[in-house]
Protein backbone atom coordinates (compact mmCIF):
# COMPACT_ATOMS: atom_id res chain seq x y z
CA UNK A 1 0.00 0.00 0.00
CA UNK A 2 1.34 3.48 -0.91
CA UNK A 3 0.75 6.70 1.10
CA UNK A 4 0.17 9.92 -0.91
CA UNK A 5 2.54 12.51 -0.79
CA UNK A 6 3.09 14.59 2.70
CA UNK A 7 3.71 18.01 2.94
CA UNK A 8 6.53 19.67 4.16
CA UNK A 9 6.74 20.83 7.55
CA UNK A 10 7.39 24.11 6.68
CA UNK A 11 3.98 24.04 4.36
CA UNK A 12 2.26 22.34 7.38
CA UNK A 13 -1.57 24.62 8.06
CA UNK A 14 -1.79 26.79 11.01
CA UNK A 15 -3.71 25.75 14.03
CA UNK A 16 -4.62 28.62 16.49
CA UNK A 17 -3.31 27.64 19.95
CA UNK A 18 -5.67 28.86 22.87
CA UNK A 19 -2.52 31.71 23.66
CA UNK A 20 -3.55 32.95 20.48
CA UNK A 21 -7.28 33.44 21.39
CA UNK A 22 -6.44 34.34 24.38
CA UNK A 23 -4.53 37.21 22.96
CA UNK A 24 -6.96 38.08 20.11
CA UNK A 25 -10.08 37.75 22.56
CA UNK A 26 -12.34 40.95 23.86
CA UNK A 27 -10.52 42.51 26.80
CA UNK A 28 -13.60 41.22 29.06
CA UNK A 29 -13.32 37.64 27.69
CA UNK A 30 -9.51 37.77 28.47
CA UNK A 31 -10.45 39.15 32.08
CA UNK A 32 -13.32 36.82 32.81
CA UNK A 33 -11.15 34.42 31.97
CA UNK A 34 -8.26 35.26 34.12
CA UNK A 35 -10.33 36.01 37.61
CA UNK A 36 -11.39 32.82 37.04
CA UNK A 37 -7.91 31.81 37.28
CA UNK A 38 -7.03 34.30 40.11
CA UNK A 39 -9.84 35.39 41.72
CA UNK A 40 -8.33 38.81 42.21
CA UNK A 41 -9.76 41.30 39.38
CA UNK A 42 -6.41 43.94 39.86
CA UNK A 43 -4.68 40.71 39.23
CA UNK A 44 -6.94 39.52 35.90
CA UNK A 45 -6.91 43.57 34.86
CA UNK A 46 -3.02 43.64 34.91
CA UNK A 47 -2.21 40.83 33.13
CA UNK A 48 -5.34 40.76 30.71
CA UNK A 49 -3.60 45.33 29.68
CA UNK A 50 -0.22 43.80 29.32
CA UNK A 51 -1.38 41.49 25.93
CA UNK A 52 0.00 40.19 23.57
CA UNK A 53 2.03 37.30 25.42
CA UNK A 54 4.58 35.72 22.92
CA UNK A 55 4.61 32.60 24.71
CA UNK A 56 2.16 30.81 27.66
CA UNK A 57 5.72 31.33 29.70
CA UNK A 58 5.77 34.70 29.30
CA UNK A 59 1.89 35.03 30.35
CA UNK A 60 3.00 32.66 33.29
CA UNK A 61 5.90 35.11 34.34
CA UNK A 62 3.65 38.19 33.72
CA UNK A 63 1.31 36.52 36.55
CA UNK A 64 4.00 35.76 38.88
CA UNK A 65 4.94 39.09 38.79
CA UNK A 66 1.91 40.87 39.35
CA UNK A 67 1.27 38.30 41.98
CA UNK A 68 4.22 39.64 44.40
CA UNK A 69 2.53 43.03 43.77
CA UNK A 70 -0.64 42.40 45.04
CA UNK A 71 -2.50 44.50 48.15
CA UNK A 72 -3.64 43.15 51.24
CA UNK A 73 -7.06 43.59 50.15
CA UNK A 74 -6.14 41.93 46.20
CA UNK A 75 -4.71 38.82 48.05
CA UNK A 76 -7.79 38.80 50.27
CA UNK A 77 -9.86 39.03 47.47
CA UNK A 78 -8.30 36.03 45.58
CA UNK A 79 -8.13 33.88 48.70
CA UNK A 80 -11.92 34.70 49.32
CA UNK A 81 -12.64 33.29 45.66
CA UNK A 82 -11.02 29.70 46.81
CA UNK A 83 -13.23 26.84 47.50
CA UNK A 84 -12.34 23.28 49.22
CA UNK A 85 -10.43 20.84 46.25
CA UNK A 86 -12.77 17.56 46.00
CA UNK A 87 -11.89 15.06 48.55
CA UNK A 88 -11.88 11.35 47.00
CA UNK A 89 -15.08 9.19 46.47
CA UNK A 90 -15.96 7.17 49.66
CA UNK A 91 -13.91 9.76 51.98
CA UNK A 92 -15.35 9.40 55.60
CA UNK A 93 -17.68 11.91 57.24
CA UNK A 94 -15.07 12.07 60.34
CA UNK A 95 -12.79 13.33 57.55
CA UNK A 96 -14.53 16.05 56.70
CA UNK A 97 -15.63 16.93 60.04
CA UNK A 98 -11.61 16.82 61.13
CA UNK A 99 -11.29 19.13 58.08
CA UNK A 100 -13.98 21.32 58.54
CA UNK A 101 -12.63 21.87 62.80
CA UNK A 102 -8.84 22.48 61.30
CA UNK A 103 -10.14 24.80 58.54
CA UNK A 104 -12.24 26.88 61.25
CA UNK A 105 -9.32 26.94 63.25
CA UNK A 106 -7.12 28.34 60.56
CA UNK A 107 -9.38 31.13 60.00
CA UNK A 108 -10.22 32.27 62.96
CA UNK A 109 -6.25 32.43 63.38
CA UNK A 110 -5.76 34.21 60.60
CA UNK A 111 -8.91 35.64 59.30
CA UNK A 112 -8.37 34.18 55.86
CA UNK A 113 -8.93 31.15 53.67
CA UNK A 114 -6.31 28.07 53.91
CA UNK A 115 -4.66 27.77 50.64
CA UNK A 116 -2.29 25.09 49.35
CA UNK A 117 -1.32 23.64 46.19
CA UNK A 118 -2.34 20.06 45.40
CA UNK A 119 -1.36 19.60 41.70
CA UNK A 120 1.53 16.92 42.66
CA UNK A 121 -0.38 15.18 45.31
CA UNK A 122 -2.01 11.84 44.60
CA UNK A 123 -5.99 12.24 45.38
CA UNK A 124 -6.09 9.52 47.89
CA UNK A 125 -3.50 11.51 50.34
CA UNK A 126 -4.90 14.88 49.42
CA UNK A 127 -7.05 15.41 52.81
CA UNK A 128 -3.47 14.37 55.08
CA UNK A 129 -1.68 16.83 53.11
CA UNK A 130 -4.44 19.67 53.59
CA UNK A 131 -4.69 18.54 57.68
CA UNK A 132 -0.68 18.21 57.93
CA UNK A 133 -0.80 21.70 56.17
CA UNK A 134 -3.34 23.56 58.50
CA UNK A 135 -1.95 21.49 61.11
CA UNK A 136 1.37 23.32 60.75
CA UNK A 137 1.17 26.46 59.34
CA UNK A 138 -1.41 27.48 62.49
CA UNK A 139 2.06 27.43 64.03
CA UNK A 140 2.60 30.60 62.28
CA UNK A 141 2.54 34.35 62.86
CA UNK A 142 0.06 36.20 61.00
CA UNK A 143 2.56 37.98 58.70
CA UNK A 144 4.66 34.75 58.00
CA UNK A 145 1.61 32.84 57.13
CA UNK A 146 0.04 35.72 54.89
CA UNK A 147 3.30 35.08 53.16
CA UNK A 148 2.79 31.62 52.61
CA UNK A 149 -0.79 31.69 51.32
CA UNK A 150 0.44 34.22 48.74
CA UNK A 151 2.66 31.76 47.60
CA UNK A 152 0.44 28.86 47.79
CA UNK A 153 -2.18 30.98 45.55
CA UNK A 154 0.23 32.21 43.08
CA UNK A 155 1.10 28.11 42.23
CA UNK A 156 -2.66 27.20 42.04
CA UNK A 157 -2.71 30.47 39.77
CA UNK A 158 -0.04 29.62 37.80
CA UNK A 159 -1.70 26.00 37.35
CA UNK A 160 -5.23 26.84 36.46
CA UNK A 161 -3.64 29.24 33.58
CA UNK A 162 -1.42 26.51 32.28
CA UNK A 163 -4.24 24.14 32.46
CA UNK A 164 -6.95 26.75 30.11
CA UNK A 165 -3.94 28.04 28.25
CA UNK A 166 -1.99 25.19 27.00
CA UNK A 167 -5.38 23.42 25.25
CA UNK A 168 -8.44 23.78 27.35
CA UNK A 169 -9.37 26.90 25.68
CA UNK A 170 -10.91 30.42 26.64
CA UNK A 171 -13.88 28.47 27.93
CA UNK A 172 -12.25 28.35 32.12
CA UNK A 173 -12.13 24.02 32.55
CA UNK A 174 -14.78 22.59 34.38
CA UNK A 175 -12.33 20.84 36.74
CA UNK A 176 -10.43 23.56 38.52
CA UNK A 177 -6.54 22.33 39.67
CA UNK A 178 -6.94 20.90 42.75
CA UNK A 179 -5.67 22.65 45.54
CA UNK A 180 -6.66 25.90 48.14
CA UNK A 181 -9.73 25.71 50.97
CA UNK A 182 -12.30 27.86 52.07
CA UNK A 183 -15.49 28.35 54.28
CA UNK A 184 -18.09 29.19 51.19
CA UNK A 185 -17.86 25.62 49.67
CA UNK A 186 -19.29 22.36 51.64
CA UNK A 187 -17.43 19.24 50.80
CA UNK A 188 -18.79 16.21 48.69
CA UNK A 189 -20.83 13.65 50.39
CA UNK A 190 -22.35 15.74 53.10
Amino acid sequence: MTRGPTLPAHRLPYLPKPLDAFNAAPADEARALLLHCLHSLRWSHRIADHRPYPDLDSLLAAADEAAYDLSPGDLSEALAGETLPDLPEGTYSAAHMALSAAHAAYEARFGHAFVIYLGDTHPDESLDRILEGIRSRLTNDPEEERVIAAEELRRLARSRLGTCLRGAGLHPSAAPPRGATSRNASAPGR
